[in-house]
């Protein structure tokens, strides 16, 4: 417990200081390095290090993208550069075909749009607006990485019908409830609170605290499909986590599975509904 506490601690520490920098390249260097050390460890549990060419492209991939995305106004050298690489992995199928097969092709290339693209969402939110930009993100991963821990502690304490015993056995019903309600109650709070100190600042707008608890819910329970996403990858593969870089919690894909389907959505409805106006 003690280790993963520390671990946690100077996680935090990170993020605060990645979020402090986030008009600085630091914010892109830290999406592109998550990304990969992510691809690396899904690539580690599929067994698809050993296919090196391939490895090399799908890395590109997740170095290269997040500075477009932030550099680029259009979607246009996004998808040119997508497309390349896609050209670049299937001329390599092509040419290695006796010692890579469909399967391994196949799973490289999921596992690095789920680990690229999803994390590419916290660019685009980050400059959404110039003003709440940074709130996004922070809603982003609280959304994502709060409702485990109210699920954690819910289920400790009422705990009883198991959610998913095949895939995740310690997840129960009762927790899934209270971090999907954890989730929308700190929405409202942070959303309460990032209002009284942009007022004090001398900004003036609206919240709509009704939208965001139910932002928060939906968010609570997307990360709850993340994260048995995560644990069914695992269990198939035998593995307990996908690696070890934070002690006590496990890899990076371990931290950022419900980010991973959180982010597109917090994006997509951000984009289209903010609720600071």
């Amino acid at each position: 417990m003690v280790t993963r506490i520390i671990s946690a601690v100077v996680g935090i520490a990170v993020a605060i200081g990645v979020l402090f920098l986030s008009d600085t390249p630091v914010f892109d260097i830290a999406v592109a390095a998550i990304s990969v050390i992510m691809m690396y460890e899904l690539f580690s549990a599929g067994d698809c290090k050993k296919f090196r060419y391939h490895s090399a492209v799908c890395y590109a991939f997740a170095v290269i993208t997040p500075f477009l995305v932030e550099y680029t106004d259009t979607m246009e050298f996004i998808w040119i550069f997508s497309g390349f690489c896609t050209l670049l992995l299937f001329a390599g199928f092509i040419a290695l075909h006796k010692s890579i097969s469909y399967e391994k092709f196949s799973y490289m290339i999921t596992s690095t749009i789920f680990s690229t693209l999803p994390m590419c969402c916290l660019i685009s939110m980050k400059n959404l607006d110039d003003l709440h930009g940074i709130c996004y993100v922070i809603l982003c991963l609280a959304g994502a990485w709060l409702g485990d821990s109210g699920a954690y502690f819910v289920g400790t304490f009422f705990g009883k019908r198991k959610l998913c015993p095949e895939i995740s056995p310690k997840k129960t019903v009762e927790g899934a409830v209270g971090g999907v309600v954890t989730v929308g109650i700190v929405f409202v709070l942070y959303a309460f609170f990032y209002h009284m100190y942009q007022g004090y600042r001398g900004y003036d707008f609206e919240v709509s605290y009704v939208f965001l608890a139910a932002m928060g819910f939906i968010c609570g329970i997307l990360g709850i499909i993340g994260d048995l996403s995560a644990s069914l990858i695992k269990r198939q593969y035998g593995i307990k986590d996908f690696g070890n870089i934070m002690p006590g919690h496990g890899g990076l894909m371990d931290r950022f599975d419900s980010v991973l389907f959180v982010a597109p959505y917090m994006l997509f409805v951000l984009s289209h509904f903010p609720p600071f106006v």
